[in-house]
C-alpha cells in the first residue's frame, strides 16, 4: 500500500527574508572586515623607524634639517668590499638607507620587533653620524642607553 499526501497536507514553500538575494548571498560581508588592523609589511615597519629616527636627529642636530632621509632597497653594484647599509651623500644632503643589508645582514641578538626596530634605528644614527663626522654616541646619548 503506497502512501499519499492529500492536497491539504502539502507544505507552503518558506520564503526567505528579503534581505537575501536571488541566491540567498546579498548581504555579504567584506573580505577585510573593519575591526580588523590593516595588513602590515616588513617595509613599512623599516620604513616608519627610519623616520622616526631620522626626526629625532634633525630636532636634536640643526645640521640634519635639510637632509634628506631616504629608504631604498639595494645598493646600486659596486666591485668594494661588503655591502654597504647606508650611504651618505653631502653635495646633495642625502641620507639613504638600504633596508635589505639593515634587515638581513644585521643580527640582532634576540630576535623580535623591538630589538630589529633598535637595530635599524641605530643605522640611522651611524649614518647620520657619518654624515656629520662625529661619533654616533654623540649624537643621542640617551637614545644609545639600550646598548
Amino acid at each position: 500500500m503506497a502512501w499519499r499526501r492529500s492536497a491539504a497536507s502539502t507544505p507552503v514553500p518558506r520564503r526567505r527574508p528579503s534581505r537575501h538575494g536571488r541566491h540567498g548571498r546579498e548581504d555579504r560581508s567584506p573580505v577585510v572586515r573593519p575591526p580588523l588592523p590593516p595588513l602590515d609589511t616588513r617595509a613599512e615597519r623599516f620604513d616608519l623607524a627610519v623616520g622616526t629616527a631620522a626626526e629625532f636627529l634633525r630636532s636634536a642636530w640643526s645640521e640634519l634639517e635639510d637632509v634628506s632621509f631616504e629608504v631604498a632597497d639595494m645598493p646600486p653594484a659596486s666591485d668594494a668590499d661588503g655591502i654597504p647599509r647606508w650611504q651618505t651623500l653631502r653635495d646633495e644632503k642625502r641620507i639613504v638607507i638600504f633596508r635589505l643589508p639593515v634587515e638581513r645582514l644585521g643580527h640582532p641578538h634576540r630576535d623580535d620587533e623591538l630589538h630589529r626596530r633598535m637595530m635599524v634605528e641605530g643605522s640611522v644614527f651611524r649614518a647620520a653620524a657619518e654624515y656629520l663626522d662625529r661619533d654616533p654616541w654623540d649624537l643621542g646619548p640617551e637614545r644609545f642607553r639600550y646598548f
